[in-house]
């Protein structure tokens, strides 16, 4: 994958299933359709950065290419290097790869079934929907009643007190965050909800469940509307992380693509919470459905909402036991209604 030293922007991703070969010959290959995609792009000078120490080390002139099928393509990297007037080879831990892993999972996916990788750029578009016109919230009438989602933040949890990274771990409700969730379902009561869809963790489960005794169904557990799992930083404040992974910490605030150790980045999130969002608009479609989540999932289907980028995501605030609301209308648009709404929370949390 090639991107725009300045800005950052993906310029050219380049992937193929190369068949039985060992990882590093892979890693070669990779080099290889990277610089070629720089010298098709015009690019004067190269940073590559890849998770072979091998490559990195042979490349830079400080190992010796011994064995005989790495000759030729360590030949073939060197002629493609001299097209540029400079080019450095950098070291990066896999996590911050994970980019490039995701290409390379797309073609292995793809030979497996008999076919050849292709670009997102290179498929044949799917044909453009019938325009319609954009709605304004209150200024039209609607030819049909939206899906209403109200998103509800968990109650407090011992890592919450703390404010730690609490991803995937399955921690309860403290007795402060049972008495938060309580009192977030006396303000749904009477909220006219057919049901309510929660998140397979155990605090958005256990604060989904007094919610649906007050509005009286039954709760639903959808996967994909978990919290990111941030993997080695797990039970880790901000600070503690950005002492021990100073570099993670920045690459990962810099792109949603990359994931912290061991764990999983904000685009893949988004991929899961979109999911979830249509399986939810399938099921109730014009009708009111309390969704029990955590923050980034909540964040990112406002964002959806919105049709704004990722970095949104940094832009908004969402305390425990908040509401937020979506309308969802059936021809494309939707509108947010509430963000962050507290007035239930109780004063001690």
């Amino acid at each position: 994958m090639v991107r725009d030293a300045a800005t950052g922007e993906v310029l050219a991703e380049r992937a193929a299933g190369i068949g039985r070969a060992t990882n590093n010959v892979a890693e070669y290959r990779g080099v290889i359709a990277g610089l070629a995609a720089a010298v098709e792009l015009g690019a004067a000078a190269v940073d590559v950065r890849l998770d072979s120490k091998l490559i990195v080390e042979q490349m830079s002139g400080r190992w010796k290419v011994k064995h005989p099928d790495m000759k030729p393509l360590a030949a073939e990297v060197t002629a493609l290097v001299r097209r540029f007037g400079s080019a450095s080879f950098r070291w990066v831990p896999r996590e911050r790869n994970t980019y490039a892993d995701r290409l390379a999972n797309e073609a292995m996916d793809a030979a497996a079934r008999g076919l050849q990788w292709r670009p997102p750029a290179a498929e044949v578009p799917e044909p453009e929907p019938p325009p319609v016109r954009n709605r304004l919230s209150g200024w039209q009438d609607a030819p049909e009643p939206p899906t209403t989602m109200l998103l509800l933040r968990h109650g407090q949890t011992p890592l919450s007190v703390e404010k730690r990274f609490s991803g995937v771990g399955d921690r309860p409700l403290t007795e402060v965050g049972l008495a938060q969730a309580g009192a977030a379902a006396r303000r749904l009561r009477g909220c006219g909800a057919v049901a309510v869809v929660a998140s397979p963790l155990r605090r958005a489960v256990q604060t989904a469940d007094l919610v649906a005794a007050e509005v009286g169904v039954a709760v639903t557990v959808d996967e994909g509307l978990r919290e990111t799992d941030f993997g080695d930083w797990e039970g880790y404040t901000f600070a503690e992380v950005q002492h021990r992974w100073p570099d993670q910490l920045s690459a990962w605030l810099a792109s949603p693509d990359v994931a912290p150790p061991a764990g999983e980045s904000f685009a893949d999130t988004a991929r899961r919470v979109r999911q979830a969002r249509d399986r939810v608009l399938a099921a109730y479609g014009g009708r009111t459905v309390v969704v029990v989540s955590h923050v980034t999932p909540i964040k990112t289907l406002v964002r959806l909402a919105l049709e704004a980028p990722s970095g949104t995501l940094y832009r908004m605030h969402l305390d425990l036991v908040s509401i937020s609301e979506i309308d969802w209308y059936a021809d494309g648009p939707a509108v947010v209604r509430r963000l962050n709404d507290t007035c239930h929370a109780p004063p001690d949390g």
